[in-house]
């Protein structure tokens, strides 16, 4: 009976979308923030969170998600108004080219922009679309998608509270990459607690390879792996440190003053540093340590007792 309930709704999309609607609508009004933090903690890592007497990092950020409230994280998590946050702290030399902003997907006019850019939503995680060639993109397939993206509120998906007043926008930004990298590009995610950077997660992606990889502020390569494990985990001990590293922990650690937790993104293109994002809840809290044993070494930098 259920093998043909399930083959019934995927052969139906009508169903299916109704199913989906009212299963989102239950989830958003019937279940507390907290309820849903224990269920998808549950599911997502297998075991109970502790929210009494948090110890791992896991558990820390789900705590936060609860019990802490700074309005200059919302302003922060907002992928256009962390613009002039960014403007402020540390100038915006820093700042990548901002094409627009758009209210409205109608608003985006394709033949103002250059042959490559870049495409977020101001108000999640996820929402991106790279543009080599605005030639060969489906635009109605792209466009159709970012309809659905300024519909969405993305609190309800992880009751991260940052995203939950945010106005949904769309930025085009200018495209970035390093030719000296077969054209892939670098994210130098800098893990800062109370304002001071402590660890570096280093991630690269391109045709050909996709490394993740953890520093700390020496540049000494660490023995674990976290939040986002690369699909065949080979560490690669041999990477080089970014010629302005000192700088990006500088730069790192003025953005992130007054924040108990937040990771600062950057990118480096010729020899240029560019700020990319702050995230206060990396994966949400449901990224998994390997070896477990960092979890509690990274969950004690973080301190709760000071909130």
């Amino acid at each position: 009976m259920l093998r043909k309930l399930k083959s019934l709704l995927k052969k139906n999309k009508t169903i299916v979308t109704i199913w989906s609607c009212l299963h989102r609508y239950y989830y958003k009004y019937f279940f507390s923030d907290e309820e849903v933090i224990r269920k998808q903690f549950k599911k997502r890592l297998g075991r109970e969170v502790n929210l009494e007497n948090p110890v791992k990092f896991n558990d820390k950020l789900q705590w936060l998600k609860l019990n802490w409230k700074d309005p200059l994280a919302v302003k922060c998590a907002d992928k256009y108004s962390v613009r002039e946050f960014v403007n402020d702290k540390i100038g915006e030399e820093y700042l990548n080219e901002l094409y627009a902003v758009y209210n409205s997907v109608d608003e985006i006019d394709l033949g103002e922009l250059p042959e490559q850019f870049v495409l977020k939503g101001t108000h999640g995680s996820g929402f991106n679309i790279v543009c080599k060639d605005k030639n060969k993109m489906n635009w109605k397939k792209e466009k159709k998608k970012m309809k659905k993206w300024l519909k969405k509120n993305y609190h309800w998906n992880t009751r991260e509270w940052v995203y939950k007043d945010i106005k949904p926008r769309i930025v085009s930004e200018r495209y970035l990459n390093e030719s000296n990298r077969n054209n892939s590009l670098t994210d130098y995610k800098i893990y800062c607690f109370n304002g001071e950077p402590l660890y570096c997660q280093y991630i690269t992606r391109g045709k050909s390879n996709y490394t993740v990889d953890f520093f700390d502020k020496d540049w000494n390569h660490m023995p674990f792996t976290g939040l986002r494990i690369p699909p065949s985990p080979q560490y690669n001990k041999n990477i080089k440190k970014p010629d302005k590293y000192s700088q990006m922990l500088k730069l790192a650690a003025e953005l992130s003053k007054g924040f108990p937790f937040v990771r600062v993104d950057f990118y480096f293109v010729d020899n240029k540093i560019y700020f990319g994002e702050l995230t206060f809840f990396p994966l949400s809290g449901y990224g998994k340590f390997k070896p477990d044993e960092w979890n509690y070494k990274i969950g004690n930098l973080l301190k709760l007792s000071d909130i």
